[in-house]
């Protein structure tokens, strides 16, 4: 599901590069090719974070219950569908973010952390707010 993500927000690149905002990914570990193989997906620069810094000082988990979750069922159809293909490789069970990051001290300006698996970041929004960074650095 991270890869229909990261595809997604990689369709806004050119859109990010006019308004000077950089796209990058942290992922939480490499194994074998599959770092290579998101970085299909994904057209910025990607950072592992093997400690998991950037996870917080609390991981969020999404154990068991996501098989009991239909939305974490809907998600996966409809990536399935769209043609991502994933692997059960690795631990799979962290839940993942986007954050729109601004230049010194603006801190986070949005922040989207899934709430199930699939749970994807409005891509509008992510425009928005990296639109409204620029405006607010132009001031």
């Amino acid at each position: 599901l991270c890869r229909e993500e990261a595809a997604e927000l990689s369709s806004l690149k050119s859109q990010l590069q006019d308004l000077e905002v950089p796209l990058f990914a942290v992922v939480k570990e490499n194994l074998g090719k599959e770092l290579d193989c998101f970085k299909k997906f994904f057209s910025g620069k990607v950072y592992v974070d093997q400690q998991r810094n950037f996870y917080g000082p609390q991981e969020r988990w999404m154990f068991l219950s996501m098989l009991l979750r239909i939305g974490v069922w809907r998600n996966l159809w409809r990536s399935y569908r769209r043609g991502f293909r994933g692997n059960l490789r690795g631990e799979g069970l962290v839940l993942g973010g986007v954050f729109v990051i601004g230049p010194g001290d603006q801190g986070i300006l949005l922040e989207h952390r899934e709430k199930e698996f699939g749970d994807k970041v409005n891509m509008l929004a992510v425009l928005r707010t990296a639109r409204k960074m620029q405006e607010d650095m132009a001031r």
